[in-house]
Parts: C-alpha cells; structure tokens; sequence
C-alpha cells in the first residue's frame, strides 16, 4: 500500500480515537457519577419511594413505574448527591433491583398477625417494638387530652401515643403559633405523636371555632348534605383535611356515623339525620376522601349512640334489641370499615343486648363484634374516660386495656399510667399483652408515615 495513504489512515483513526477519549471523559454525570445504596423500601405511592437505608436514615426519591413493595430490600443506582436533612431527594434513580427481606414476621408472635389494614408495616412495627423501653411502651396506648401547662416535658417523660386538642387549645392562636405548637412536640417526641382533634363541624368544631385558622366555622354534616348532598360532604372533607394537616394535626375524631333521626336525641344534631343506607353512605365518603390526605379520621361511635343520653354527664343504657342495632346501627361502620377506615371510636352506652354489664368501651363482647363480625384489624379507641360515664368505675383504665381497645383517651394520664403499672406487677396483664397493643400503635404510625419525618 502506498506510504502515504497508510499514513493518512493512522492520522485518521489518531483524530477518532481522542475524540472518543474526549467524549467519555464529559460523561461524569450519566456514567462515572453513577452511585448505589442498599436500603429497605419503606413505602411505594404517587410515583414515589421511600426507602431506609442502615443507618435508619430516610430518603425519598421520585421514582415512575417501579416495581417493588413495602418490606423488599433495594439496592439503587442513581446520579447526584444525598442530602440527609430533606426528605425528597434530588439525586436521580437510574437503575434498581430487589430482593426479599430475609428477616420477615416470622418471629413475630402469630396472634399479632392478620392480613390487615396495616400489615405491611408490621416488620417496621415489631423492629421498633425491640428497641423500646416498657415506660415507652405502656405510654404509646394513651392519647392524653393536651395539658395547660408542660406539654413537652410530660411527653418526654411519659411517651404518650399522642396528645388530644380542644378548643381552648387553638383560641387566639395563629396558624404559625399552631404549626410551631406542633412541630415542637413532634421534636421532643421519642416516637412520633398522634395529634388528635373533634372537626366534626357544626355543634362540635375545635379548630374551626377560631376565626384566625379558618374564615368560618365547619358546617354540620346535616348542614352539607341539605345543600349539596354527599359532593359537598366529600369536598368538605377534603377541605377540612388540608387545613388540618396544615396545622400539624393528624387524626381527626370523627365522623360521627350514628344513625339519628329523631331531632329529639341527644345525638341528632352531630348526626347526618338520615336513616342507615344514608348514613352508610356518608361513612364511605368520609373516608374514601380523606385518604391521602396526612389526616386519618374516625368511625364514631362504635356500635351506635341510638336515642341514648350523654355520657359526658352520666351513664346511659340502651335497650334496643340485638337485631335492631345489628341492623340499623352496625351497616354504617360496616361500609366505613370496607373502604379503609383506620380508627374506630367506642362510645360509653351500655347496650344491653350485646352486654348488659359494662359501658360498650369497657366490654369485650363490643369488641369482639367489631374484630370478629365487622373483620376491622386497625385502632380501636375509647371515648375519654373521664366521662361522667365511666369516670368512677373501679380500675376503668385496666378494664378499658383488657376489653381490647388499642389506645386509651384520657386527661388523668398519671391514675392511668399507674393503674397499667400495678396491674403489669401483680400479673394481671403481661408486659407481652403491652407490647400487642403498642406494636399495633406504632404499625399504624408507620403506616400514617410519621415514623419515616422522624426517623433521621
């Protein structure tokens, strides 16, 4: 071959070959600046994941159409830097494979476990369970009505699951001063807070009945359905939730779902005033459109108020026939439960047909036919036991544990807290029995996404 054309060639492939250097070295970003971090996915929704990696640090990440679900390790590839102190990650996923977890529920015991609402949190739940003290544990089945004064450090000392907010709480208030409120106690709390009010609307409103937090006061449920019928109700709750969660308040303690239609009841007015299929309706609304929105709400009050008198003031019994409340009284929290409802609250009432001896909060046999007939496998919880109702029963507190509520609403959290004690120290419950119903808490947490905000 001619010298001169080969040396032509060599020049040419010389240009080619430092091209291709050239341009290889400009592809930090795409190939080079590739990373990996193997990690747990914590939750998997609205294009995006969460995930934790060893050091129990929480990261999330926009991610489109992947293919993995809560519970699963993870091993990611991605471009950019992690940033430990925000949530939602600006680095990008490129790549991912997943594997299962080898330590699954296996250990942990049978009768804990179910197919329920929150079971996909329960590996989570019981990891964490291990790491508590039982102070910490005992604290996480009381939802203690917010004090005066010392909020913080009795939350610190005690562990409640949460704390109850009423009207006097909010009054003057701003919404930054209820944001920071908030925020404050989240940042002493071992374990993330429930932070819980009664928005039903109408007669009863915590939050709304401060002109500063919302231009007018919620409207009733009988209210919203005469004018728009159950589109208001559903835009109302979504509404609600927004300026709850805005505040910082996670749980609402409603909707009152008691079938009332009789203007003369003591429950009429916080009802929707419509008979069963109506009010069925209106449960399912009430919680269909509340999901997704950081706020959980509450079927109130198990299993049925009826014509009954109030319980704040005294007790009430109600005779009505076990046929008569398992059809007009039980379908409504039946339908709530079918579409996802998390908490469920039981009243003082003493339904004679179902138990005639014990309050509905304190009677197992209440109990039984929300977990056994209504299958519900989320968070039972009692009306407050200081209720005129209950208030002067003997050892109400331990009886409200042993019935089968998951979390217990109180104002003299001390009396509470030392009756669970000396019960724990004579034998009368085991600290395993405890452990259930903190286990069951905390999944719930985990479930709501407080745990992952807190855990950094």
């Amino acid at each position: 071959m001619n010298k001169k054309i080969i040396a032509c060639l060599i020049g040419v492939f010389v240009v080619i070959a430092g091209s291709l250097i050239i341009m290889s070295l400009g592809k930090d970003d795409s190939l080079s600046d590739t990373k990996k971090i193997s990690a747990r996915v914590l939750a998997v929704e609205n294009s995006s994941l969460t995930i934790q990696d060893s050091d129990n640090i929480i990261y999330t990440f926009n991610v489109d159409d992947i293919d993995t679900d809560v519970g699963e390790n993870i091993v990611l590839k991605y471009t950019g830097i992690l940033d430990k102190n925000t949530q939602m990650q600006d680095a990008i996923v490129v790549d991912y494979t997943t594997s299962l977890v080898v330590d699954d529920n296996s250990d942990i015991p049978s009768d804990w476990q179910d197919n329920g609402i929150f079971s996909n949190y329960y590996t989570l739940a019981y990891n964490k369970l291990k790491t508590l003290s039982l102070d910490e544990k005992i604290g996480q089945i009381f939802l203690v009505r917010y004090p005066d004064t010392n909020a913080k450090e009795l939350l610190k000392k005690y562990n409640f699951a949460g704390y109850v907010f009423f009207e006097k709480d909010f009054r003057n208030k701003s919404e930054v001063e209820v944001q920071t409120m908030m925020k404050e106690l989240q940042s002493v709390a071992t374990i993330p807070i429930l932070t819980a009010t009664d928005e039903e609307g109408g007669s009863v409103v915590r939050v709304s009945s401060n002109p500063n937090l919302v231009s007018s006061k919620f409207k009733s449920s009988q209210e919203l359905y005469a004018s728009g019928g159950f589109d208001l109700i559903k835009e109302d709750t979504i509404t609600k939730s927004k300026i709850l969660n805005n505040l910082g308040i996670n749980l609402n303690l409603a909707p009152v779902i008691d079938v009332s239609t009789n203007p003369s009841d003591y429950m009429y007015q916080r009802s929707l005033g419509q008979g069963t299929e109506l009010t069925s309706t209106y449960a399912k609304t009430v919680i269909s459109a509340s999901k997704n929105t950081g706020v959980s709400y509450t079927l109130k009050h198990f299993p049925g108020y009826g014509n009954n008198a109030d319980t704040h003031t005294g007790s009430s019994t109600d005779s009505r026939s076990y046929d008569d409340v398992l059809n007009n009284d039980i379908p409504p929290f039946e339908a709530g439960i079918n579409e996802g409802a998390e908490a469920v609250l039981v009243s003082h009432n003493i339904v004679t047909s179902i138990d005639s001896s014990n309050p509905a909060s304190l009677s197992p046999s209440v109990h039984n036919l929300l977990r056994n007939n209504l299958g519900f496998t989320g968070i039972i919880i009692t009306d407050d036991l200081d209720m005129a109702a209950v208030s002067n029963i003997d050892d109400v507190t331990l009886k409200a544990v042993l019935a089968g509520n998951d979390l217990i609403i109180t104002t003299d959290y001390e009396e509470s807290i030392n009756s669970v004690k000396r019960a724990l120290a004579n034998g009368t419950i085991s600290e395993s029995y405890i452990d259930k119903l903190a286990f069951r808490v905390i999944a719930w947490k985990y479930y709501k996404g407080l745990m992952f905000e807190n855990q950094k």
